[in-house]
Formats: structure tokens, sequence, C-alpha cells
């Protein structure tokens, strides 16, 4: 007898039931019986939805990084130019409110990379997502290379400053560097005599 379908849609409410078990609680202990307790179900049924332990974690992972990027994209609006976009990420990734999950984020970031074959999705999206929305708040007429260079010096710089911060607790001095790094964006945003797109400081060949 065939088992019974998955419903996409309770298979949904309870990763993200999940993922916000794991934000409170991490994942280095993540097993079927406190997950279960906590979120009032069987284990049975967890097994049902995700399958494997593997497997759930890889879910976790996916959706975190959805949920990340999404929250991420509502701040920067349709059209920004580089530096609202990247604003308006690091906006959303130092929110004290949002520690928790960005402390998973890099944590399961580092398991990923332990595993790269299992977490392959997760690895090939976690810089994809946002290399494509910061090439094109650089606008059309950017060269492509340049486009992608820049996106990447944006996405290591805004990571790096939040996993300092994440790491020290020093607000005022990650802080501090983050607004220097941004009013770069922002100086280069608007040239003297040009409109041109955005281009880092360094990023010229």
């Amino acid at each position: 007898m065939a088992g019974r379908p998955v419903d996409h849609q309770r298979r949904a409410e309870l990763l993200d039931a999940v993922v916000d078990y794991t934000i409170e609680h991490g994942f280095s202990e993540l097993s079927w019986r406190p997950v279960a307790a906590a979120l009032g179900v069987s284990t049975t049924t967890l097994v049902h939805r995700f399958g494997t332990k593997e497997q759930m974690l890889e879910a976790i992972l996916g959706r975190l990084r959805e949920r990340i990027f999404v929250a991420t994209s509502d701040r920067v609006g349709e059209q920004p130019d580089l530096a609202t976009a990247a604003r308006a990420v690091w906006t959303r990734t130092s929110d004290p409110q949002q520690g928790a999950e960005f402390r998973l984020f890099f944590a399961v970031y580092g398991r990923a990379l332990q595993a790269p074959q299992q977490f392959a999705g997760f690895l090939e999206r976690v810089v994809a997502d946002w290399m494509s929305a910061l090439r094109d708040a650089q606008g059309p007429d950017t060269d492509p290379a340049t486009a992608t260079r820049t996106a990447t010096l944006v996405i290591a710089t805004i990571r790096g400053l939040l996993l300092d911060l994440l790491a020290t607790g020093d607000r005022v001095r990650v802080q501090d560097a983050a607004e220097s790094f941004l009013a770069s964006l922002e100086h280069e945003a608007q040239p003297q005599g040009s409109h041109g797109p955005a281009e880092l400081p360094g990023a010229r060949r």
C-alpha cells in the first residue's frame, strides 16, 4: 500500500516551526523527540513530513536562507541603487532582534562547508541569491564583470562585519566600520560629473 501523500502546506507550516525551534535552541543537538515535543506533534509526523533527520536539516538550511533573503528584500524595495540595497541589507542583518537567526545562519553555513555534497543546494544559493540582486542594483549599463566583482565585495564585507558583530558584540566599533563602508558606496554612487553606477573603491582593474 502506498504511503499517504505529503500535505505540502502542512509541511511548510511545520518547517517554519522547526526553523523557529532551531533558531532558539541551535541545531547541534537537533533530534526528533525534543522537536516533536516542542511542536506538539509525534515523531512519526516529523518523519512522514521530512524523511530522515539529515533531510530535515537540509530543509531547515534552505528555509532559513529563504526567510533571510525575503525579509531583507522587503527592506530593499523594487528598484534600489547599490548603496540603498547594501544599507537595507546591513540594517536588517545587524538588527539585535535578528541575532539568534544569524548565529544559526553562520552555524549551518559552517556545517554545510563541512559536508558540501550533502548541502550543495544551500551552498549554491547562499551567495547566488544576493549576487543577482546586487548586480541588478548597479544598473543595466554596468559592465557585467564589474557588477559581479562589486557585488562580491559587498556580500563579503557585510557578512564579515556581521560575523565580527556576533562574535564580539562590539556594536559601536562594527557599526562605525559599517557606516564608513556604506558611505563609500553612497559617495561612489554620485561621482562628480557623472551619474554612472556605483563601484567600490579598489574594484577597478
